[in-house]
């Protein structure tokens, strides 16, 4: 397991990222907190971009819990059809859809809990949404964010939950807020998975990856 940089480390590493990116953005396209809930559901082992392409007609007719209850399990088949698993994930969005009507007044709600009760919505997507439309500082600790964590030493952890409780400890408060988007950005462009571009690497200086590349 690698070892967990200091707080120094992660003070310089974090300050980094902020100079190049000081407002990162997810690039999972919604229009308000249920399209986001939806969006993040249906990119589970999907691409952003596959997803992007597939929800851009569907928002524009279902955007809220109640249009898409009228439109229809079927209806929705057909708009997200190019995505992996999409019967399975067209009936967890129907279904809560239905709960959001009947529990939530139609609303998102604003904490884990009730977020994960909803079918189709696990820890990782429910840190998601409280951090992109709440503003919560959550940590959703997808492959990227899980990689990066361990092959630094930013967030060493065996599971997704030690990773998570590993950036929630030893990112300075002050990076809280943005920490997610920055790992999951630098594990898909920069500290991808079979050959790191260490070369180009904005933290090489701090990352305690023995194996770097040129």
């Amino acid at each position: 397991m690698v070892r967990q940089l200091d707080f120094h480390a992660m003070q310089a590493v974090f300050s980094r990222f902020q100079a190049l990116e000081p407002e990162p953005k997810g690039e999972l396209e919604h229009v308000n907190a249920f399209t986001l809930v939806v969006a993040v559901a249906l990119s589970a082992q999907a691409t952003d971009v596959g997803v992007n392409k597939a929800t851009r007609a569907l928002f524009a007719v279902a955007d809220t819990p109640e249009k898409m209850l009228a439109l229809g399990e079927e209806r929705l088949i057909d708009h997200i059809k190019t995505i992996g698993l999409y019967r399975n994930k067209a009936k967890n969005v129907m279904r809560l859809s239905q709960i959001l009507v009947d529990r939530y007044g139609g609303q998102v709600p604003s904490s884990r809990a009730a977020l994960q009760s909803l079918p189709g919505v696990g820890r990782k997507t429910a840190n998601v949404v409280l951090q992109m439309w709440f503003g919560h500082p959550a940590h959703a600790v997808d492959t990227h964010v899980f990689r990066v964590g361990n092959r630094t030493g930013i967030a060493p952890g065996r599971d997704e939950l030690a990773v998570e409780r590993a950036l929630e400890d030893h990112v300075p408060v002050a990076f809280q807020q943005h920490s997610h988007h920055w790992l999951i950005l630098h594990g898909r462009y920069i500290c991808v998975a079979r050959k790191p571009k260490c070369g180009i690497c904005p933290i090489r200086d701090w990352c305690l990856y023995e194996d770097k590349t040129e």
